[in-house]
């Protein structure tokens, strides 16, 4: 693709961490995993922080620390990424998912208490595209019916919902580093939790099962390799410390999208300042009106990818998935919100470095292919 629909930022500054944790005796387990911690922690403000191979690991783990067991349900979004349900799976908790609000994309509170039953143990918040959902409204709820919350913060680090790092709002919060994000470490994810048992089940279950008083080859649970090497960590360190930074260009980019598109009636656009929260912008998605189907949308992405402008689909519903669909009985309609979102969304180009030249481009072709004389 010549514009990319995402790029990693990497400087002289990361190259030059990693050279230096090749240089030394410790590649895993070092101190760069102890130093990233603490930066990650000290960031949102939590008592802890644990780095993971991944933000599906460290949402697993958190189901896991906090105790989630078959049949415990789960109230989520279906509009997400399919991870936020599948951590739930792997321990045979049950996910409930909760319809989405048509503006936010985010789960809407004021349906979750209909959702709840006896069965119901927790709420997995899911901050979409890295806006903030309300959570004013959510720990509201939690507190009322002693739900925990786990806040799937992977794709909204450096957000804040009412002046409060997201992530740090919930029992625990985990962020993800997959290239495509904010900041990124190659692969990796990071637990945030002022809860000292979590942190210390989380460390332990990442490990094999080794507690901190463990010999090497001493296992006092069944855990998991999701450990994230000293190299990781020294990307994550230095990525850490321009995280503010970052955040601003890419809402500059936000912004400079916005201000191009603002004029077509074709587009519905994503809302910028918030009155009480901020956003980190993860992607910058437009959605068609409801005058567009869905395979006008496929062939608008279709033809700006043959156009070498990268572009995405974001996301499908959960629900309709497959697995979902034959081992739930999902069906189309069920979460009507979410799905009409889903037929109509396009995730532009959209990264720290694009340029007002690419940003002109990737507007001016998506406009042309909308209008009657382009793809249709």
């Amino acid at each position: 693709m010549r514009i990319p629909l995402s790029a990693p930022d990497i400087s002289e500054s990361e190259i030059n961490a990693v050279v230096e944790v090749l240089r030394s005796p410790r590649l895993s387990l070092g101190p760069k995993l102890e130093e990233f911690e603490r930066d990650a922690a000290d960031y949102v403000g939590a008592k802890h922080a644990v780095a993971v191979n991944s933000g599906t690991s460290g949402l697993h783990l958190c189901v896991r620390a906090l105790g989630l067991k078959a049949g415990d349900e789960v109230i989520t979004t279906p509009f997400s990424f399919i991870a936020s349900a599948n951590v739930l799976l792997y321990e045979n908790a049950i996910p409930v998912f909760v319809e989405i609000d048509s503006k936010t994309l985010n789960i809407d509170a004021n349906k979750i208490e209909a959702a709840i039953t006896p069965h119901t143990r927790a709420i997995m918040v899911v901050h979409v595209f890295g806006r903030p959902s309300p959570m004013r409204e959510i720990v509201e709820i939690a507190n009322r019916y002693n739900l925990k919350i786990i806040e799937d913060a992977c794709e909204a680090i450096g957000a804040e919902s009412e002046d409060k790092k997201v992530g740090n709002i919930g029992d625990a919060g985990v962020f993800a580093f997959y290239p495509n994000k904010q900041i990124t470490t190659g692969e990796g994810g990071m637990i945030v939790t002022n809860d000292d048992e979590i942190a210390k089940s989380a460390k332990m279950l990442r490990n094999q099962g080794r507690d901190a008083d463990s010999e090497w080859f001493e296992h006092v649970a069944l855990g998991y390799n999701y450990r994230l090497s000293d190299i990781n960590c020294a990307i994550g360190i230095e990525q850490l410390k321009r995280l503010d930074s970052i955040l601003k260009q890419r809402e500059t980019a936000a912004r400079k999208y916005n201000t191009q598109l603002a004029k077509n009636p074709h587009f519905i656009l994503p809302e910028i300042d918030l009155p009480n929260g901020k956003i980190s912008w993860f992607v910058y998605v437009v959605r068609l009106n409801e005058n567009f189907t869905r395979a006008q949308r496929d062939s608008i992405v279709n033809e700006m990818r043959k156009s070498g402008i990268g572009c995405g689909r974001y996301f499908a519903p959960i629900h309709l998935q497959p697995f979902y669909a034959e081992t739930f009985g999902y069906k189309s309609g069920d979460f009507s919100v979410a799905e009409h979102a889903a037929e109509r969304v396009i995730a532009l180009p959209f990264f720290n470095r694009i340029t007002d030249a690419q940003i002109d481009e990737v507007c001016a072709t998506l406009e042309k292919l909308i209008e009657p004389s382009g793809a249709f």
